[in-house]
Parts: C-alpha cells; structure tokens; sequence
C-alpha cells in the first residue's frame, strides 16, 4: 500500500532546482523531510545558502505541484540548521551537473576545515582535464565559481564545495 507520505516524498522528490534544472531538490540535498497525512503535507527544505534567491521559487513549485498530485493542505518550511552542504548532493546529482556542463563539487565539505584551506584541482566537465583555473569566485549564481580549462579552452562552472 502506497503512503501518504511516500506519495508526498516522491512528488517533492521531483520538483526541479530553477537555477540548474537538471537537479531535482532532491538531487540538490535540499529536501529535508516530508510527513502527510490524507490531505495535509509538511515538506522541509534546506536552502544552499541563507540568502539563496531560489528558494521562493522552489516553495511555489512544491506547493503547485503536491495541490496538483491531491494535498489540499501544503506546508514548507524552511530549516536553516544544520546548514546546508554539498555532501547531501546524491551521485546521480553529481553526475547530472557533469554531463550539463557545471564541475560538480569536489571533496567533502568537512575535509575543508583546519588552518590551511586547500583548493583541489577541479576537472573540465566537458575533457575531464585539470587543466583549469578559477576565473572568478563566483559564477551564475553565488554556489558556483567561473572556471575555464586551459586544455580545451572551454569556460565553465564549478559547484563550490560547502
């Protein structure tokens, strides 16, 4: 028997990132929770970052789309603690950003603690060189730098690890 909940979860599961919408928030590691009851459903999401813009956008989405799938009654809240990090990213996330032309995030968020922060080299989505270099720290949007591969010449983003 299929649950309210799961219904709700896989609804929420697909609604997709504005900003890179081969990302589902799912993908992104931005949906936290979601509990339903009949026609009620709570959904928590983490944004990337305090300020991010998306989040409007993508409360609307979720709202649109759980009234659309039957949830008369449709909550989000935002949970701002724990903060959010690129470690909640699934693999299939990852690699959707690879094949869209965006560096997924290298590393994990927690090996960029200590006093001497050290920058991995990131590889070209499109060769896989290292060849690259940061062009600015921030790109498209504030999670993402402008990088550009000094191989193929090519520019491209790079979701910055936190």
């Amino acid at each position: 028997m299929v649950t309210a909940t799961r219904t709700a979860y896989e609804v929420a599961a697909s609604v997709c990132d504005p900003e890179v919408p081969v990302l589902t928030i799912e993908d992104l590691g931005v949906l936290r929770a979601v509990d339903a009851d009949d026609d009620r459903v709570t959904v928590t999401i983490t944004p990337t970052y305090s300020g991010c813009p998306a989040m409007e956008t993508i409360r609307d989405d979720l709202m649109l789309a759980l009234t659309h799938a039957g949830f008369a009654h449709v909550d989000v809240r935002l949970a701002l603690t724990p903060a959010w990090t690129t470690d909640w990213m699934t693999d299939a996330g990852k690699e959707k950003l690879r094949r869209f032309g965006i560096a997924p995030p290298t590393g994990k968020a927690a090996h960029r603690r200590g006093p001497i922060p050290l920058s991995l080299a990131v590889p070209c989505p499109r060769c896989g060189s290292l060849a690259t270099r940061e062009v600015s720290r921030f790109g498209s949007t504030s999670c993402k730098a402008h990088y550009e591969c000094t191989a193929c010449l090519e520019p491209f983003d790079h979701f910055k690890v936190h």
